[in-house]
């Protein structure tokens, strides 16, 4: 079933409730019908019986023009083993995201990027003042050719980020944008930790209103794959990031 948002670039969140006619895992997608490989949000649900209602609140802080949002039975080709009861476009606050000017320019040029990453070539591109490029790869190699499994990685001496367009493409653009702010905090920062870019990277993120659940995606599927960070210390890494945000869920609530 899809569902078409009045979107037109706005900052808003969804509100949409579902009720199961029987056990089956749901599928929730959002994505731009203009172009490929844009998806804006992606989740799925398993509903073990039938008469189960929940409900999920879908951040958007940033939309395109155009949106459409695909409810679907991932088993089965049919909509028979659920029902849509509600869906309600609500507006997001207003940005309250704590960085200096220079960090917010970077972030939202990551933001705009993340969303054209999915059906733009490869090549070099620029903010709009010319202080930050992003430098977009068919794939990242080291000095011997031999790719590298990192989504992006940042110059130590100046403000420029290589992105790999193969693993982007795969990546929401929340995604996108959680993995570019972790690199801004490394320049920003001056630091080569791990951890204190990702606690940086997704404080802003948070800020900036996207979704939690995407966040807990990019600590544990993609940060994850580093290669500096294996055994204990890539547990305690990925146990600080996921209480960080788990605090930042309940502080948020809490302030509602």
């Amino acid at each position: 079933m899809i569902v078409t948002i009045p979107s037109n670039s706005k900052r808003f969140r969804i509100r949409l409730k579902i009720v199961s006619k029987k056990p089956f895992e749901l599928g929730i997608r959002l994505y731009n019908p203009m172009h490929a490989n844009s998806y804006y949000f992606r989740r799925k649900a398993t509903f073990k019986n039938a008469e189960i209602q929940r409900e999920f609140m879908i951040s958007m802080p940033v939309s395109p023009k155009s949106l459409e949002m695909e409810i679907y039975d991932k088993n089965s080709p049919s909509d028979t083993a659920f029902e849509i009861e509600n869906v309600r476009v609500e507006k997001m606050p207003e940005i309250k995201m704590w960085a200096t000017d220079a960090q917010y320019k970077f972030f939202e040029f990551a933001v705009d990027f993340s969303e054209k990453a999915g059906y733009c070539a490869p090549g070099f591109y620029q903010s709009k003042d010319g202080e930050f490029l992003f430098q977009y790869l068919s794939k990242i190699t080291d000095a011997f050719g031999n790719e590298l499994i990192t989504p992006a990685r940042t110059h130590r001496k100046m403000p420029r980020v290589q992105i790999s367009r193969k693993l982007f493409l795969g990546y929401t653009v929340p995604i996108r944008v959680a993995i570019l702010a972790h690199e801004g905090c490394h320049w920003f920062l001056n630091t080569r930790s791990q951890t204190t870019a990702d606690l940086c990277g997704i404080k802003q993120y948070l800020d900036y209103g996207f979704p939690t659940i995407e966040a807990v995606y990019a600590v544990t599927k993609v940060f994850g794959n580093n290669p500096e960070m294996v055994g204990k210390s890539q547990i305690s890494r990925t146990k600080q990031v996921i209480n960080f945000i788990e605090n930042y869920r309940k502080n948020e609530q809490a302030t509602r």
